[in-house]
This record gives structure tokens, C-alpha cells and sequence, in this order.
């Protein structure tokens, strides 16, 4: 009986990683926005701002990061992968689910990546290049070093043994 392996989690320091950029992104959208919104008004009303002008980001910030806070943890837990004879399954997604499937005979060549933070936190992000124009390129982030290495190896691997 053939039966194909379990899916896999992401590491759970990716969690921060994601938490972070969502929350630095959520805080951006909101306060640059706000910001520029209440100059070109002051403006326009011939008011002063003064004091007023930092709780603008200060605001953004508050609202931003919980909300940021909660699309990272809950993006975090629907992301899974599993690598089998075929190739690299990813599940993820939140509101948009998506079910990716990189076939080994499609893969071109990998990358993997490692920021400061990735490096501090023992991640590495797997980029997967295929043949073909629709999604010509696939990541995922979030894994543990070794994993990535071990992930983009089998999959460059000839033999199906390389799992």
C-alpha cells in the first residue's frame, strides 16, 4: 500500500517572522494613508495640527498591529507542505486558499534564502523555479534551515528515493 506522507507545519519561530511583517505592512497601510489624509485637510482648513500630528501614527499603530497580529497567526497555522515521490505539495491562505503542486520533472532550479532575521531565527525560505509561465516561481518561507536544504535537494534529486 502506497500511502503518501503527512503534511508538514512550518517552524514555529516562523511565526514572529510572519508576525512581524504583517504587522509592520498593517501599521503602514493605515498610517501613511491617515498621515496624508489629515495634512492635505489641515491644509485645506487652515488648521494647525501641532500636537495632533504623532497620534497619527501612533493610532495606525494601535489599530494595525493587532490586526496584523491575528491575519499572521492564522495564515500561520493553515500553511502545510508535504514532499512525496512527485513532487512539493503546499497548502495556505486565508481568505483565498490554495493548493500548489510543484512537480519534480517542472523544476528548473531553487534558491533558498536567508535574511538577518531568517539567520537569527534558523529559517531559510525555499524558491522553487519551474518550467512554464503560471507560476513560474513558488516560495515557501519559514522553514528550518536543514529542512529547506534537505526539501530542495530531493527535489532535485533523480531518484524517487531522495524524500
Amino acid at each position: 500500500m502506497n500511502t503518501l506522507p503527512e503534511f508538514e507545519r512550518l517552524h514555529p519561530n516562523a511565526r514572529w517572522t510572519r508576525r512581524l511583517s504583517a504587522v509592520l505592512l498593517a501599521t503602514l497601510l493605515l498610517a501613511v494613508p491617515a498621515l496624508a489624509a489629515t495634512v492635505l485637510a489641515s491644509a485645506r482648513l487652515d488648521v494647525d495640527l501641532g500636537a495632533a500630528l504623532p497620534l497619527i501614527p501612533l493610532a495606525a499603530v494601535l489599530l494595525g498591529a493587532p490586526v496584523g497580529w491575528t491575519y499572521a497567526n492564522r495564515r500561520f497555522e493553515r500553511t502545510r507542505f508535504r514532499l512525496d515521490a512527485d513532487g512539493l505539495e503546499i497548502h495556505d491562505g486565508l481568505f483565498w486558499r490554495r493548493q500548489t503542486r510543484v512537480s519534480r520533472r517542472r523544476v528548473q532550479h531553487t534558491d533558498i534564502n536567508r535574511g538577518p532575521l531568517d539567520r537569527r531565527l534558523g529559517l531559510a525560505t525555499l524558491k522553487i523555479y519551474t518550467a512554464g509561465t503560471r507560476l513560474a516561481s513558488i516560495e515557501l518561507d519559514g522553514l528550518p534551515a536543514e529542512r529547506a536544504v534537505a526539501l530542495r535537494d530531493a527535489l532535485l534529486a533523480d531518484d524517487r528515493d531522495a524524500l
